[in-house]
C-alpha cells in the first residue's frame, strides 16, 4: 500500500536513497542541493543506513570519491548544483568513460556569472554531452520515482553508464508536495543487489581502470559508450514498465498532454510543464487545439519518438531554460528541430529561451507563446526563430 507523505524534492531524493542504501555518498554543499547530503548524512549518523558518508573539500573531489567507490564495486551517489557540477566537469567524463553506474542528483541552478542562485537548466545542459544519462522531473513525485529507477537503469548490463536525475532548484527542491512513497522492502527488492561483473575488488577478473588510450583505441572506446547510450533507451522503458507494476506510475521518454489532435504544441522540460497544463485546459475549453510534450529523458534523446509525436502538429514552440550561445537557439530546440527535419510536413518551429536565473514563468507567459503559435499557424510564417521570453528590452 502506498504511503502518503509531504516532502520537498530534496527530501524525496534523500528518502529514496535511504530506502536504496547506497554504499558511499561523497558530497560537498552547494545551494540548492545542500539539503540532500544534509538529510542523508543524518540518516548515516543515526545508523538508519549502512552507507559511508564522505565529506569532501570540493565537488571535484566528490565525483572523484564516487569514481573510486564505483570502480571498487560499490554503489555511489552524490548531489550538486550549478558551479558545483561545473567543478566536476573533468570527472564527469572520466566516470562515463569508465562505464561506472554512479547516480548524481542534480538540483538545477543557473551558472555564474553574474552570480545567481536561482533555477534554470544551464548546469546540466552544459554537461549534456559528457556521456551521462539525463532524466528530468516535473514535480516531487517524479523526483522520488526517478531516483529509485536510476540505479536499475545505470547498472543494466547493456548500459553501465552514470546517470543524472535532475529537478528544478527551489521550485521543486524546496517546494513541499503530497507524494506517494513505497515501502522500503519493495524499493529494495526492485533495485536489487549490486553485483558488478568487473571491479577492482574482484580478484577473478583483472581490470585496469582509467588507462591511457591512444589513437589506436580511443575511437573504439567512445563507440562503445555511444552504443551503451543507445541501449539505455530500451532499458529505461523496460524498467519503467516494471516500476509501474509496483507503484502504479509509468513513465516514458516524454509525456504527451492533450496531443491527440493538437495543431499547436509546446515542447518543454521540468516544472514549467506544470505551469503550462492549466493554460492548455483553458484554451481547450475555448475550442483551441493545443497541447504539450514534456521531455523527461534528454540523454539519450528520443529523436524518432518525438518526431512521430509532432508529425501532425502545425506550429511548435520549443522552450529552453538554458542559453547555449549558439546564436540560433537553445539545446532542446537544436535537438527537437533536428528530430523533425526529415518529416514530410514538418511543423513550423520557433524557440523561446525563458526563465533564466529564476525569471518567473507565469501562465500569461505560456498564453503569449500559444498566441504567437496561432499567428504562425494562420500565416505559415515562423518569423524570427530564436526568441527570448519575458525580457525587458
Amino acid at each position: 500500500m502506498a504511503i502518503r507523505e509531504r516532502l520537498s524534492g530534496n527530501e524525496a531524493v534523500a528518502h529514496a536513497l535511504k530506502q536504496i542504501g547506497p554504499d558511499v555518498m561523497a558530497a560537498f554543499p552547494i545551494t540548492p542541493s545542500t539539503e540532500i547530503p544534509q538529510y542523508f548524512s543524518t540518516y548515516a549518523a543515526n545508523g538508519e543506513v549502512d552507507t559511508e558518508f564522505v565529506a569532501v573539500e570540493s565537488e571535484h573531489s566528490a565525483m572523484s570519491a564516487c569514481i573510486g567507490a564505483a570502480a571498487a564495486g560499490g554503489r555511489a551517489v552524490t548531489a550538486t548544483s550549478s558551479c558545483g557540477l561545473a567543478l566536476m566537469w573533468e570527472m564527469l567524463y572520466v566516470a562515463a568513460s569508465m562505464r561506472l553506474p554512479i547516480v548524481l542528483a542534480v538540483v538545477n541552478r543557473a551558472l555564474t556569472g553574474p552570480i545567481n542562485i536561482n533555477n534554470d537548466h544551464s548546469d546540466s545542459m552544459g554537461a549534456r554531452d559528457s556521456g551521462w544519462i539525463q532524466l528530468y522531473s516535473e514535480n516531487n513525485q517524479e523526483v522520488y520515482d526517478n531516483t529509485i529507477m536510476a540505479y536499475r537503469i545505470a547498472e543494466h548490463p547493456d548500459v553501465l553508464l552514470p546517470m543524472m536525475t535532475c529537478q528544478d532548484g527551489f521550485i521543486i527542491s524546496h517546494g513541499i508536495e503530497n507524494i506517494e512513497l513505497m515501502e522500503t522492502d519493495k524499493v529494495q527488492a526492485f533495485v536489487g543487489k549490486h553485483k558488478p561483473e568487473v571491479s577492482l575488488m574482484n580478484p577473478k577478473h583483472s581490470v585496469s581502470m582509467g588507462p591511457y588510450s591512444n589513437a589506436s583505441y580511443y575511437m573504439e572506446w567512445k563507440r562503445q559508450q555511444a552504443e551503451a547510450m543507445k541501449n539505455a533507451k530500451k532499458a529505461i522503458l523496460d524498467i519503467s514498465k516494471e516500476y509501474a507494476k509496483i507503484s502504479g506510475r509509468e513513465y516514458g521518454f516524454f509525456e504527451e498532454y492533450k496531443m491527440e489532435d493538437a495543431e499547436r504544441a509546446i515542447v518543454i522540460i521540468g516544472s514549467s510543464a506544470g505551469t503550462a497544463k492549466p493554460v492548455i485546459d483553458q484554451l481547450r475549453a475555448k475550442g483551441e487545439k493545443v497541447g504539450l510534450i514534456k521531455i523527461r529523458m534528454f540523454r539519450p534523446f528520443p529523436m524518432e519518438e518525438l518526431a512521430k509525436a509532432l508529425s501532425h502538429v502545425k506550429a511548435v514552440a520549443v522552450m529552453d531554460k538554458a542559453e547555449s550561445f549558439s546564436a540560433c537557439g537553445g539545446p532542446l530546440f537544436a535537438e527537437t528541430r533536428s528530430a523533425c527535419y526529415g518529416l514530410p510536413n514538418a511543423p513550423k518551429m520557433i524557440n523561446y529561451v525563458y526563465g533564466l536565473g529564476g525569471r518567473d514563468v507565469r501562465t500569461t507567459c505560456i498564453e503569449e507563446v500559444y498566441s504567437e503559435l496561432a499567428k504562425i499557424q494562420q500565416t505559415g510564417d515562423a518569423g524570427e526563430t530564436y526568441r527570448h521570453l519575458s525580457v525587458r528590452e
